[in-house]
């Protein structure tokens, strides 16, 4: 065990967001609860990285398709109806777990007196499996409007592609130990408490407040097929990338006050200005419990 917990030590604090996770002085604990801990994280890791990676495949391949990989096989009109509830579950739950009411019932799914230090992993296994109801379960309505062909295939998929690596970008931008629900089993491994990133200020949030929610809402309509499915899904995600980002507005400002109000008069919403952004002193507000993962 001590083997395994030095080779993953070694291998996660060349990981540059986890440093300060790293760093931090291990809580001291019996071997007992120590033993059970180091299980627990291992196995919440393991699922929430396994869930995390296949949803995203999952997501990547059926946009691309338009919707029309989906394993679902219900009949006409009830397909649209369970198509709709798959759809609007991710936004309504989503949202609703990033309040107040939804951390604590996030924390509650956690094993015994984990929920604190698991809440990054727990929520990113839910997202995940969320998705994967979405972009597995869908029945695919099997009429398509367009289909890209030749070099205008490869122009829009070349262009799905970089909203994909821009969306990536933005996420680590973020705090990928935050994101991907690494922080959470990590720190908990490690028996110390979670050490969240700073307010994202740098990278792509130099230029814009929102722009995991624009890369997300990006990757939806440059795709080269286009199905009644697939606006479908376009128009509902992007409008939730518009509304959502209001309401993580006001949490961040009730966190970080002033440096919040500094960095919104300078940033713009989604377009980056052509103007010049003011210089402003940013006072890092460390350590404070991020739970608006996106």
């Amino acid at each position: 065990m001590k083997h395994l917990k030095h080779q993953i030590n070694r291998l996660i604090s060349s990981f540059p967001p986890l440093k300060l996770t790293m760093a931090a002085t291990p809580t001291p604990r019996s071997r007992h609860r120590a033993g059970y801990e180091i299980i627990i994280a291992l196995l919440m890791g393991a699922i929430c990285h396994i869930l995390f990676t296949v949803a995203v495949i999952a997501m990547i391949l059926n946009m691309w398709s338009g919707m029309s990989l989906g394993k679902g096989n219900i009949p006409y009109p009830w397909s649209w109806i369970v198509n709709c509830l798959l759809l609007f579950q991710f936004p309504i739950v989503h949202s609703f777990l990033l309040t107040k009411v939804g951390n604590r019932l996030v924390e509650k799914l956690a094993p015994h007196k984990t929920g604190a230090t698991l809440f990054t992993t727990i929520f990113a296994i839910i997202a995940s499996t969320q998705l994967l109801l979405l972009f597995v379960i869908w029945t695919p309505s099997g009429t398509t409007f367009w289909r890209a062909e030749g070099w205008l295939l490869w122009i829009i998929t070349s262009l799905y592609i970089l909203n994909w690596l821009f969306l990536i970008k933005a996420s680590w931008d973020a705090g990928a130990e935050v994101q991907s629900g690494m922080l959470g089993w990590l720190s908990l491994f490690r028996s110390v408490k979670p050490h969240y990133p700073p307010m994202p200020i740098k990278g792509t949030f130099k230029y814009i407040r929102h722009p995991i929610y624009l890369a997300f809402a990006l990757t939806t309509w440059t795709v080269p097929t286009w199905t009644p499915d697939q606006l479908l899904l376009a128009c509902v995600l992007t409008t939730y990338c518009v509304i959502g980002p209001l309401a993580k507005e006001k949490r961040l400002k009730l966190r970080y006050g002033i440096n919040w109000e500094l960095y919104k008069s300078n940033t713009p919403f989604w377009i980056p200005s052509l103007r010049r952004r003011k210089r402003s002193n940013f006072v890092y507000l460390k350590n404070i419990p991020d739970h608006d993962l996106n």
